[in-house]
Parts: structure tokens; sequence; C-alpha cells
């Protein structure tokens, strides 16, 4: 209906074209726990990986089955799935996912974002906390947006405050040997092109 509101975004693809697509993406996501991709492929993309979670935790053999319809490599990823994923959310109500924006991928300058997995092991939020905390001095208490985002990053996350302090003493330990710490490395959903254009100006 014109003017309606958008259900569902269509990519620029047929049905069943995005459908792969976006079971490509989840599959990927959940092998790797953190993806770069466009921005509305990612929020796309989001959705469907935040159902993937929510049967993970009913862990019924129903769930189990839909699961297995979703991803494509379902007997490597399902164990994963199941024993661990579903498990490391059971106290959480939701937003098992976090998309955020980044620069541009690709040469044509499409919007692009990360898609990560939350309170894993690549994410990103706990990792930017512990960086900014471990840039204050020891002594100086953080400030309060500083202590929300602390909040926000241990909440649901098993032995959250423990993990955070052993990444900020990591972190203190690199930059005193003058190493820069480096964020979660992030599988790129596209190849990295490397090319050069001369450029030639008009005599």
């Amino acid at each position: 209906m014109a003017g309606g509101h958008m259900k569902y975004r269509a990519l620029s693809r047929k049905s069943s074209h995005r459908q792969a697509l976006l079971r490509n993406l989840v599959t990927s996501l959940f092998k790797h726990e953190a993806i770069s991709t466009t921005w509305h492929k990612a929020k796309e993309a989001q959705r469907l990986a935040e159902k993937v979670v929510t049967l993970a935790k009913k862990n019924t053999e129903a769930s189990r089955r839909r699961v297995e319809q979703i991803l494509y490599t379902p007997h490597e990823i399902m164990p994963k799935i199941f024993q661990r994923i579903g498990p490391r959310y059971a106290e959480r109500p939701g937003g098992y996912t976090r998309v955020l924006r980044i620069e541009p991928l690709k040469e044509d300058q499409a919007e692009s974002a990360i898609l990560e997995l939350v309170d894993g092991p690549k994410d990103m939020r706990f990792a930017m906390t512990a960086k900014t905390l471990a840039a204050l001095p020891e002594k100086q208490m953080m400030n309060e947006v500083t202590a929300k985002n602390v909040q926000k990053a241990t909440r649901f996350r098993k032995d959250g405050m423990s993990e955070l302090r052993s990444m900020v003493e990591r972190m203190r330990e690199l930059n005193e040997n003058e190493h820069e710490a480096k964020a979660p490395y992030l599988r790129p959903v596209y190849p990295e092109i490397s090319f050069k254009k001369d450029m030639h100006y008009p005599q």
C-alpha cells in the first residue's frame, strides 16, 4: 500500500535471493560471533538472528528443527548455538545482538555496520568500555556516562565485572609496553579489494 509502513527491507532482491542472503549472514554471525556488512543487511539479519537465539533458549525438538531450517551448516553450528549461546542468554530478556555503524567498507561508499552477539568474546561495547577504563588513572573516579556503560556491558554477562577487570589490566599492561590495545577481530563479509587509480589531469 502506498505510504504504508515498510514491514521489511527487500534489499533489491527477489524473495528467494533475499532469504538466502539473510541465512548466509546469520550462519556467519553464529560461526564468528561478529561480522561486518552493509547497514541495511545487518538490520535485516539482526531480526532473524534474534529469532534463532530465542529458539535456542527454548531448546525443544521443534525449535531445533526450525533452527536447522535457517542455518546453512546446521550440523557444524547447532551444538554451539544450543550448548553455549542459548545458556549465555538464559537470563537476558532480549537484545541478543547489536548493530554498530562503521565507516564504509566498499568502494561504492555504502553505509556499513558491524553485527555482533552481545556478551560474547567479540563484544565491541565491552572492549571499548575496558579500553576507556584502562586509559583512566587508577585513582581517578569514572564519570556518570562511563559508569552507565560499565553497567550495560556487565549486567547480563556471567562474571562480567571480573572479566572487565581482567581486560582492563591486560590493556594497561599493553599501554605500559607502548602497544595499542586492539579491538576484537571482525570477519568482513566482503573481501578486501586493493586497487590503485592513476590520476591524469589535462595539460
